[in-house]
């Protein structure tokens, strides 16, 4: 029962993850830096919030969770893409923006500084294990499709071979007839839909928005997209590694054998000695970074 306990609860931890870094394989492998997930995925948090308690209906919220991670990616986008800039700093003024944004529009709407009212979320009945609720909750199987699905485009549909192509080699590919920019705006608006559904999972799950309830998870999942060197396969594993050690860290913490600071330091650890063993040996998308042609 325990086994299965930290498997659920791995499972339910992973699926922001999987959301987020399905966008993150989106758009790194079309050239575009993904270092914007954790703001995708704060927009996407907060428009769910707000479409779910605006109409009572957490599908509409979900919609509206995508739409808000798609307006962060479009100002990305616009940054990136549009006026050439470079594209960290654009990356992490999305993020800060994200962040404040969010909290200025949670001190407008609900007066208040540190998280909305109570939302409507997928209604669950609870198991013994958590199982039964996972399963009934649709975001989860929509999170286990995620990667696939991206896999799916990339490999065998002609959006993912020119995805492929301009990551790889975008003057070739403008040879060729592609039309790199449309392709880039494509890929980045499509992340940003992924990233923000992972931000609506976190909102609809626990029934509110929270101020930057995202916790850096954008950045764990842009570092599983490195980790499984931009392979959706791979990617997913990743995700599912961070996750168990933040199950770990949790029922670690539960235990109370060892110094909290040290538990909470597990997954971030895990992340940066994943990221050590893989820098200098994956070989990202040869145009990553670059100013588009």
């Amino acid at each position: 029962m325990m086994a299965l306990a930290f498997l659920t609860q791995t499972l339910r931890i992973a699926i922001p993850y999987l959301f987020a870094a399905a966008g993150g394989v989106m758009t790194e492998r079309v050239g575009i830096i993904g270092l914007t997930l954790e703001g995708y995925m704060l927009g996407g948090a907060f428009g769910a919030a707000v479409g779910s308690l605006a109409t009572g209906n957490p599908w509409i919220g979900l919609a509206a969770g995508a739409l808000g991670g798609l307006v962060f990616a479009l100002l990305y986008g616009l940054g990136a893409i549009r006026f050439r800039a470079d594209q960290v700093v654009v990356g992490i003024a999305v993020n800060l923006l994200a962040i404040g944004l969010t909290r200025v529009l949670l001190r407008f709407l609900y007066d208040s500084s540190s998280n909305s009212p109570r939302v409507p979320g997928f209604n669950v009945t609870s198991s013994g294990s958590g199982f039964g609720a996972l399963a009934q909750n649709p975001l989860v199987w929509m999170g286990f499709l995620a990667l696939p699905l991206v896999a799916w485009i990339l490999y065998r549909t002609p959006l993912g071979l020119r995805i492929r192509a301009v990551g790889e080699h975008p003057a070739a590919a403008i040879s060729l007839g592609v039309p790199v920019t449309r392709v880039r705006w494509t890929a980045v608006a499509l992340s940003g839909i992924l990233a923000g559904l992972g931000g609506a999972y976190l909102a609809l799950d626990q029934h509110q928005f929270t101020d930057q309830m995202t916790a850096l998870r954008g950045f764990i999942a842009l570092a599983a997209t490195i980790f499984g060197r931009w392979d959706p396969k791979r990617v997913a594993l990743a995700c599912l590694l961070f996750a168990a050690a933040e199950t770990l860290q949790i029922h670690l913490q539960g235990v109370g054998a060892f110094p909290s600071q040290f538990v909470e330091m597990i997954p971030y650890v895990l992340t940066i000695v994943a990221l050590a063993g893989v820098v200098g040996r994956a070989v990202p998308p040869a145009a990553l970074g670059r100013a588009p042609e």
